[in-house]
């Protein structure tokens, strides 16, 4: 699995990376920097577009063949975006480089529940996205100071490095895993005919736009809200970074518990956090206090949804598994979008917490509404290998 987590790794620095690097982006290509911004959302894009097409079309191919393609993919459009001539060409590599992203933790985290016993499940998928959570602590804080000092196409050329690693790890130590044999498009298609599917990527996509519409503006949050200066950015973003990978690493074992319980939980608990950072986001303790129980909170609400999809459309796993990420991606660009309505309107840049707080509050009634029908759902068939 750890070969996966490296894949992870990968992902996650190209994907959070890119937020540290928009001003280097925009002096090269001599654009403003929200039009650089544009990176983020055609990569988040390629997010949503290539999760379920791609996990829905390689139904049938070998599950450790599909990954190391993906890996191959991944490395692909991050060569091309550090060698991108232009601004268009630029946005069309990201589209690329986001193509396999969903896909691959999807699948990734169908294999991995295959490699233990089914009471370990949750802890599965948390080793998997460890290495997401890394890449915010880590990867993303040396990218970010990597770029300033020898230029942002340096972090995607060292990322399709990463992806190329992943491939070669994944070719040596991944065992074999077969589809299942019944399994085709129209078989992992099925999934989105399950009303407890929608239930919970409705959950995701909006429950986790909470998480979004703080982070998206936390470095302004912190220099014209906290009070700090620009040098603290990268602690607090390493400080988020630590609390996902500490979520990562206890999640598991909530989830392995109870998925629903941990659902339900998380949800309160990002509620109340956001709601604290709205509340004391002019303190620098509170701050950080805040920003690391936002991350580890979240961490352990994404494995939980990951695990909860699977149970909800077993005998096609590997399309609502992936979904998963095409659900958090538009998180992403809503919380983004009305967190920056909220500090639009003149309320702010601590407003967000309060968007925050407004969208985990929705998430959590459609994880309750989620509950009550799957009381009344009929049983869903038994669990085939994807």
């Amino acid at each position: 699995m750890s070969a996966l987590a490296l894949g992870g790794f990968g992902i996650g620095t190209t994907e959070f990376a890119t937020m540290g690097l928009l001003p280097q982006m925009a002096s090269t290509f001599d654009i403003s920097i929200p039009a650089a911004g544009h990176a983020i959302s055609f990569y988040a894009l390629g997010v949503v577009v290539g999760a379920p097409l791609i996990a829905g079309l390689a139904a049938r191919l070998p599950r450790k063949g599909l990954l190391i393609g993906l890996m191959i993919a991944l490395a692909l459009g991050n060569g091309l975006s550090a060698m991108a001539p232009n601004a268009t060409l630029l946005m069309a590599a990201r589209f690329l480089a986001g193509l396999p992203h969903g896909a691959f933790f999807g699948i990734a985290a169908v294999v991995a529940t295959t490699l233990v016993p089914p009471a370990r499940r949750g802890t599965a998928v948390a080793r998997v996205m460890v290495g997401l959570t890394l890449a915010n602590l880590v990867g993303v804080p040396l990218a970010t100071a990597a770029g300033q000092q020898i230029g942002w196409r340096a972090v995607y050329f060292a990322v399709a490095v990463i992806a190329i690693a992943t491939a070669c790890a994944l070719a040596r130590w991944l065992p074999l895993v077969p589809a299942a044999h019944d399994a085709s498009p129209a078989a992992e298609l099925r999934a989105f005919r399950r009303p407890q599917v929608w239930f919970a990527l409705l959950t995701g996509m909006i429950g986790f736009g909470g998480m979004f519409a703080v982070y998206s503006y936390i470095s302004p949050i912190t220099t014209e809200v906290t009070g700090l200066t620009n040098a603290a950015v990268p602690w607090v973003l390493a400080t988020f970074g630590l609390g996902m990978t500490l979520g990562a690493t206890v999640g598991g074992r909530f989830v392995d518990r109870s998925v629903t319980g941990t659902v339900f939980g998380s949800l309160i608990t990002v509620t109340a956090v956001l709601a604290l950072f709205g509340l004391t986001a002019t303190v620098p303790a509170a701050t950080f206090g805040s920003v690391f129980l936002i991350g580890l909170v979240s961490q352990i609400l994404a494995s939980a949804l990951q695990v909860r999809l699977m149970d909800a459309s077993p005998d096609a796993p590997s399309l609502a598994s992936s979904s998963n990420h095409s659900a958090l991606n538009i998180a992403n660009g809503a919380g983004a979008w009305l967190g920056g309505l909220a500090i639009t309107a003149g309320w702010g840049y601590a407003a967000t917490a309060w968007v925050g707080v407004a969208l985990s509050l929705a998430g959590l009634t459609a994880a309750i509404v989620s509950a009550k029908a799957g009381r009344t759902a009929p049983p869903v068939p038994e669990l085939a290998m994807a």
